[in-house]
């Protein structure tokens, strides 16, 4: 025998179904039974979405997602929507339902908690127009405000990822809804006309500009690279370099300018990013990049000068020396394995913005060089948690002092 409530359950499921098919809300209230006034709660009850204007009420405004490929990967169908309703309806668990679908129990909760109306049931036909609604395109667009809108120009200047911008604005502003914004967002902005308020001009800043890959066979200044038969060999290195929690282990290379005819050195401290530019105006042979690296590093304290690891190539031949002078062994990579330093690969893809391919890079002043370290040393590292190098460098020596 059924029960009152369990009619007036079934019967109210009718109701919804015919209203969300497209049937006028009066209509469906007759052919179901029930009074017009009766069939309008159920209505308010399950949601109350807009109706299309017309006498009696036509059915939804918006209709539902049409039926598209189902299962992992793609929206939940209407088909699916109504086995979830059938199984909320006879008491089934989210993970059986989840199971029967062949979908993820997590998709089903979501679905339910998400697309239920006020009453606390679910409806697959209001469950399907919702989930439609939410899927219209385009999209509200965000206003960026002015303050962060020179927030973001500024640090694209700066050479910031969009993601960067990003995390750092969601960190620092966690709390100021109008101080955060997707990368996304970020993107259409510069790309897209009329939207938002930042200058088309600064999509020049997202490009790298990676330079042209040196040929394998010969070393930067044409020579045959030389064998370093005494050299240290990476595969000698101790352990500890790769556990980036141990700091003072560097990685060091060069950029090379136009037509290989100038560079600027490069060395990145593995644990904190922290970056030392090499400025060799004249030339860039093994002279004047031992000369350099002794200069810029010998008032390093010595637990931040435990090891160097470079390329193999002809302007690292005075790692003897560079080794004596700051007693830091020098470690050579195997040839052709960049790889095998890739933290400051990483960082000469960063180092791009400032120093363009086809550049003539001996036109760059020391000064010049110090100001683009310290700008890339100030900058917030995703793998630091957002610090910077230059925050996690003065952190190692502040306990050293203390």
């Amino acid at each position: 025998m059924i029960t009152r409530f369990s009619f007036s359950q079934v019967d109210r499921d009718r109701f919804i179904a015919l209203v969300c098919s497209g049937t006028a809300l009066a209509v469906a209230a007759g052919d179901v039974g029930v009074s017009r006034r009766g069939g309008t709660r159920w209505w308010r009850e399950a949601g109350d979405m807009e109706l299309i204007k017309g006498h009696g009420g036509g059915g939804i405004a918006r209709p539902g997602l049409a039926d598209g490929p189902s299962g992992p990967g793609h929206p939940l169908s209407l088909d699916e929507r109504i086995e979830i309703q059938i199984g909320l309806r006879e008491h089934k668990s989210v993970a059986g339902i989840a199971a029967m679908l062949g979908r993820h129990r997590s998709v089903v909760w979501r679905e339910i908690r998400r697309n239920s109306g006020p009453d606390g049931l679910y409806y697959a036909g209001t469950a399907n127009a919702r989930a439609a609604a939410r899927a219209l395109r385009p999209k509200p667009f965000k206003i960026i405000s002015s303050g962060l809108s020179t927030f973001i120009a500024e640090n694209l200047k700066e050479g910031w990822s969009p993601k960067l911008i990003s995390d750092v604005l969601a960190k620092e502003h966690g709390d100021d809804v109008s101080m955060q914004i997707s990368h996304e967002t970020i993107y259409k902005c510069l790309y897209v006309q009329t939207r938002g308020q930042l200058r088309k001009d600064l999509s020049q800043y997202l490009s790298l500009k990676r330079k042209a890959r040196v040929p394998h066979e010969k070393t930067r200044d044409g020579q045959t690279r030389g064998r370093f038969n005494n050299a240290l060999k990476i595969s000698e290195r101790p352990a500890e370099v790769a556990d980036r929690a141990v700091p003072g282990h560097w990685e060091g290379d060069l950029i090379i300018g136009a037509g290989g005819k100038s560079a600027i050195g490069t060395l990145v401290e593995r644990s904190t990013r922290f970056t030392i530019l090499l400025h060799l105006p004249l030339d860039h042979g093994a002279e004047a990049v031992t000369a350099a690296m002794i200069a810029q590093m010998k008032d390093l304290p010595e637990h931040l000068r435990r090891t160097i690891t470079w390329d193999r190539g002809s302007e690292i031949a005075g790692y003897e020396q560079i080794r004596m002078e700051l007693d830091a062994p020098v470690y050579l990579c195997d040839p052709h394995s960049p790889w095998q330093r890739g933290t400051n690969e990483n960082t000469n893809r960063l180092l791009r913005h400032w120093f363009e391919k086809g550049t003539d890079l001996s036109e760059y002043t020391a000064k010049d060089l110090k100001r683009i370290q310290d700008s890339l040393n100030r900058r917030p590292r995703p793998t630091l948690d957002l610090d910077t190098p230059a925050q996690r460098l003065n952190q190692l020596l502040f306990e050293q002092a203390a």
